[in-house]
């Protein structure tokens, strides 16, 4: 099984411990760039597919480097979007 295939099926549980260094792992693995907007953008983060012309924002997580319950859900149901995109 591919780590991409694993980071998919961990998403896909809704685990409590999704870390943001993953979310980012896995959107890189889809075509996905990291933009913080420069050094005033503070923990708004957009990840952007320029060869796709989409993006999925997400809030980089502090203290902690855990995604929150409602980011987790987000992103799974956005990796769904674009894994059934994929496969048109």
């Amino acid at each position: 099984m591919s780590k991409k295939q694993k980071l998919i099926d961990k998403l896909s549980s809704i685990p409590k411990d999704f870390t943001y260094e993953e979310a980012r792992t896995l959107l890189g693995m889809f075509g996905f760039e990291e933009e913080t907007k420069g050094h005033s953008s503070g923990s708004r983060v957009m990840f952007i597919n320029r060869l796709l012309d989409i993006s999925f924002r997400l809030h980089k997580p502090h203290p902690s480097n855990l995604l929150k319950n409602y980011q987790v859900k987000e992103l799974f149901g956005f990796i769904k979007k674009l894994e059934e995109n994929c496969h048109e």
